[in-house]
């Protein structure tokens, strides 16, 4: 049963990128690319509830579904349907032609397609292989915006983490060599014979294999300070594909990471892993602090958000146990909501106003009440700020860097955060509340209706973020500590 859901993911989305490129009209790419999320999504979700906690290998030990990579696919599939659902007006609002929709929407199927394959890759050399495949076509899309910064961005995005990912394949490369001191020239090389060659393979070559694939695929993930393509790639990409890339892909690469720092917690050097991937956390949210109170453009200030969460992540992984990994868990799926609302919201606001600069968005709660509503909802939480999801995940992260020693981590974390809530609010509180009230058909903005695809994916992420934040769901609580146990949670 696993398998056929499996196969009927990724054929489904495989169809989806083939008639959205053959389609006669673009609605049809629209629906196809609709439909495939939908079904994505509900089979997702079946997989939640029936993969066993130990997971299952199957396909001649190439792939593997275990709780954590269907988690990964859950918060994708959440963001693909946003994404997918908002592309809809947005993209017919800027009146592209037949052709580059049809063009779009096949490669965003593609995109999604490529992200649903890494995480249940049982060969770390495949998981490698689709992460690549995730930067060459989500650069593609990066660049089909029509202006000169997309493809500037696109391009530092392609060199940025070609360089990243071939330091991750290094560490690939490096981890199968230590297990040929203890296996012979040649093994099966799979996650679960990188864990059993650890604690007999040389510790030192294991942690500079495993630095390696920090670096690499740290620099996918936008942790700092490797992140210096997420600012740009993220803001000058079409809106759907800066929520995929934000809500969906850092998770898939952070996937990565944190199955290598299972395998060297086996070893002695388990505890230096930790603390790299902590110290790149803490560093994360530092940049992060500092550039979020300088930015003048709205989607690059939703980008560097992206570089903080990506940060608690890494941190709650870094500090392990229950408490660490459960609530980095609860923060991938909280930040994958909140953070698709905030740049869907960024994206209403700029196709309405003409521009990205803050300094040129005013008064947008009273132009677009309901729209404007969700989006500060959704800038409350991105802060960490209660009664949403994101206050709790990230409560449960700090207690679990208490409980493993880490307090200086802690500490740096409440001080960047409070940093981070001033001047995020700051930003949103210029846009909400400075400036004359809108009287008549002002030249400020653009006197536009926004279609109902472009502001209900908001607010039902932020209805989902807000039960979230109130109600932590039992079975989920469970689940995430299965997976803790994985990675040396007791």
């Amino acid at each position: 049963m696993i398998w056929i859901l499996v196969f009927i993911i990724l054929a489904v989305t495989g169809a989806a990128a083939l008639l959205s490129l053959i389609a006669p009209r673009p609605v049809v790419a629209e629906s196809v690319n609709l439909t495939a999320a939908v079904v994505d999504l509900a089979l997702i979700l079946w997989l939640l509830v029936i993969v066993p906690s130990r997971g299952v290998v199957g396909v001649d030990s190439l792939l593997l579904i275990d709780p954590f990579g269907v988690w990964v696919l859950v918060c994708l599939g959440l963001v693909y349907l946003s994404a997918t659902v908002y592309a809809r007006g947005y993209l017919r609002g800027q009146g592209r032609s037949p052709r580059s929709l049809r063009i779009f929407y096949s490669l965003f199927a593609c995109f999604a397609l490529v992200m649903i394959l890494s995480p249940i890759q049982n060969n770390p050399g495949l998981y490698w292989v689709g992460i690549d495949l995730t930067t060459l076509i989500s650069a593609i899309l990066v660049g089909l915006e029509p202006h000169r910064r997309a493809i500037e961005a696109a391009w530092k995005y392609l060199v940025i983490v070609a360089v990243g990912l071939s330091l991750a394949l290094i560490g690939t490369v490096l981890f199968y060599f230590a297990g040929t001191f203890v296996r012979g020239a040649s093994y099966p090389m799979t996650w679960e014979s990188f864990e059993r060659i650890a604690p007999k393979a040389d510790p030192t070559l294991l942690l500079v294999a495993f630095l390696l694939v920090l670096i690499g695929y740290g620099t996918k993930a936008g942790l700092a300070p490797m992140h210096t393509w997420l600012p740009d790639a993220h803001s000058e990409g079409p809106t759907p594909v800066s929520a995929m890339l934000s809500g969906g892909l850092l998770n898939c690469a952070m996937l990565g990471i944190v199955r290598y720092l299972g395998i060297l917690r086996r070893t002695s050097m388990g505890g230096d892993a930790s603390r790299a991937l902590v110290l790149l956390g803490v560093t994360s949210l530092v940049v992060a602090a500092l550039f979020i109170t300088r930015q003048r453009g709205i989607k690059r200030l939703a980008a560097y958000s992206s570089v903080e969460h990506i940060g608690i992540i890494a941190l709650g992984f870094g500090f392990g146990g229950v408490l660490g990994t459960v609530g980095a868990l609860y923060q991938m799926v909280n930040h994958s909501l909140t953070k698709s609302a905030v740049f869907f919201g960024a994206g209403n606001a700029i196709e309405s106003y003409g521009t990205r600069q803050i300094a040129g968005i005013r008064r947008i709660g009273d132009r677009f009440p309901v729209m404007g509503a969700a989006w500060l909802a959704a800038a409350v939480a991105a802060v960490g700020a209660p009664p949403f999801g994101l206050f709790l995940s990230e409560l449960t992260i700090a207690r679990g860097g208490i409980a493993s020693a880490n307090p200086w981590a802690v500490g740096v974390m409440g001080v960047a955060l409070i940093v981070i809530f001033v001047g995020f609010m700051t930003h949103f509180r210029k846009m909400f509340f400075s400036g004359p009230r809108p009287q008549g058909s002002a030249a400020s903005a653009r006197q536009v209706s926004l279609p109902l695809t472009s502001v209900a994916p908001m607010v039902v992420a932020m209805a989902l973020v807000l039960v979230l934040g109130v109600w932590w769901p039992q079975p989920l609580w469970v689940y995430f500590t299965h997976i803790a146990a994985t990675f040396g949670g007791h």
